[in-house]
């Protein structure tokens, strides 16, 4: 059983690792609190908010089942050498589970709060339709020989296609408005440096255990973080250089009402 080979080393990977739990679950909170105080959803993209969900889902039960599941560790350990450490920690499940909660609360405030006349796009239904049919297909694959981890990989691989795809429409949104009113820039500064904190918790146990095994084996997490890094760069330069909020007289209309309500999707 793999372990440990520094103390120093240790503490540190656990603290960096709840410090990114805390960063990037705290990054939910302020488009929940915004779409609150707001009592509307208007400048939230639906389609974004959907394939987040899916992301999620499928992020919580890879970590899940590679953390609780001693026959998955044991097909991982097959696979990428018994001194290998199993590259899931406790704040990688806490987190996954706390998003999905999170997010699913998010999208009851779609439901309950002005939304104009936005609305999850066909093109966005049919993304999902197709990554839970994949995910169905291979569930019954694994059934019959029992290769979970195998199943896991494929579900790493639709978290990270989801992650590609779910932020597109955001930042496509906040184009065609020119503004990202109703939408809150405070999860994106959050969620950057939590990625940057998830890259340094995974170099601190490469360098306990000299072996950069960790990334290869966990490539879901380590291209989560790269693409939100990448779409984090994009809207940080949305937000504060090419759509800077303007202050709005009583006589003009609000941003927010200006918005094309149309899916971005749809011409």
């Amino acid at each position: 059983m793999a372990s440990w080979n520094s103390v120093p080393l240790h503490v540190c990977y656990e603290v960096v690792g709840w410090l990114v739990f805390t960063l990037w679950s705290t990054s939910f909170y302020p488009q929940v609190i915004l779409n609150y105080h707001r009592k509307s959803v208007v400048g939230l993209n639906f389609d974004f908010e959907a394939l987040n969900l899916t992301k999620h889902t499928c992020y919580l039960i890879y970590n899940a089942s590679l953390y609780f599941s001693s026959t998955i560790q044991k097909q991982y350990k097959d696979k990428y050498g018994h001194n290998e450490m199993i590259p899931v920690a406790a704040n990688d499940v806490a987190f996954s589970s706390h998003a999905v909660l999170l997010t699913i609360f998010t999208i009851f405030q779609m439901a309950i709060y002005d939304r104009g006349n936005q609305k999850v796009s066909k093109i966005a239904c049919g993304l999902l339709f197709v990554a839970w049919s994949v995910a169905a297909i291979c569930f019954f694959i694994a059934l019959s020989n029992h290769n979970w981890l195998w199943l896991l990989s494929i579900l790493s691989g639709i978290q990270v296609c989801a992650t590609v795809i779910k932020y597109l429409p955001q930042a496509v949104t906040n184009y065609k408005r020119k503004s990202t009113e109703g939408w809150s820039i405070g999860n994106i500064l959050l969620d950057f440096s939590g990625s940057i904190g998830n890259y340094a918790q995974m170099v601190v146990q490469s360098i306990d255990q000299g072996s950069w095994v960790n990334f290869s084996g966990n490539i879901g997490k380590l291209m989560i973080s790269l693409v939100s890094v990448f779409y984090n760069i994009l809207f940080i330069i949305q937000h504060y250089i090419l759509y800077q909020r303007k202050i709005v007289s009583n006589s003009e209309t609000p941003p927010e009402v200006e918005i094309d309500k149309s899916s971005i999707y749809q011409r």
